[in-house]
């Protein structure tokens, strides 16, 4: 597939494809993040467990992994998704949810990222901790600012081979040559639950149709949830009309208004 040459080319590549995406995420965030990939256009499917998993992420366009409520089961099931997504040559996304909280956690990303995911997604607590760094993180919340978090992401993205996407008030996405920062969303965001958890699925589907090119299938997506979520914000009175403002927001975002309203900058390496 041609390399889409701005997000709302890729946009539009996505929604024409609808790919299908094997979403492996928290129990939390099943069902917001089902309805954020049906109102981009993508096809979400929320297959995880060890007998099943594998053989169909070999058939997906791409995966997604979500630790955040993990257990053992949960585990196995990610463990051999990521090999077959990778066997399959299936591009995969990784969020190390509060990767740093126990042993259990720390151990199970540690395997994870043995399996070399083709995007790292992550607030900027995870992302500094995940490098080797001493974050301010507490459970899944991030104490971190994005900016603190740039020069992690990019080691990370050069040890690991990865894209690596540190989202927050400002988004920071590398691939370890090159970077941009994203503006945009809103204040409320962060209220509502599981919406980054949906993001990582969002960047799935986005990477399922530019396999060859996850670093611009990673920023197009974190475009999507910034224009989106700014566009919700603007007349939410609160968290929870924002909850369906963004689904609609996103469902009628076009790739016209998508690059006409992003806010991308190049950032130094």
């Amino acid at each position: 597939m041609t390399t889409a040459k701005t997000p709302g080319t890729a946009l539009q590549a996505m929604r024409d494809a609808a790919p299908l995406v094997q979403c492996i995420t928290n129990y939390v965030a099943m069902n917001i993040a089902a309805n954020v990939m049906l109102a981009a256009g993508a096809s979400p499917a929320m297959v995880h467990t060890e007998e099943e998993a594998g053989e169909f992420a070999a058939v997906t366009g791409a995966l997604t992994v979500n630790i955040g409520t993990l257990s053992p089961d949960f585990l196995n099931g990610m463990r051999v998704a990521a090999r077959a997504a990778a066997e399959a040559g299936r591009p995969w996304v990784l969020d190390p949810v509060a990767h740093y909280a126990t042993a259990f956690r720390r151990d199970a990303v540690a395997e994870l990222m043995a399996l070399r995911p083709t995007i790292i997604r992550g607030n900027a607590s995870e992302i500094i901790a995940l490098a080797g760094g001493q974050s301010a993180g507490r459970g899944v919340d991030s104490g971190d600012v994005v900016e603190r978090a740039e020069g992690a992401a990019v080691m990370l993205a050069r040890r690991h081979g990865a894209v690596v996407a540190a989202t927050g008030a400002i988004d920071f996405v590398t691939d370890g040559t090159q970077a941009v920062r994203i503006e945009g969303g809103s204040p409320l965001m962060p209220q509502v639950t599981a919406l980054g958890c949906s993001l990582t699925c969002l960047v799935g589907a986005f990477a399922a149709v530019e396999p060859e090119a996850p670093f611009a299938a990673a920023v197009a997506a974190l475009a999507c949830f910034a224009v989106a979520g700014e566009r919700a914000g603007r007349d939410a009175a609160g968290p929870g009309s924002f909850g369906w403002r963004f689904l609609d927001a996103l469902s009628v975002l076009d790739a016209h208004g998508l690059d006409a309203e992003a806010r991308i900058t190049i950032a130094a390496v």
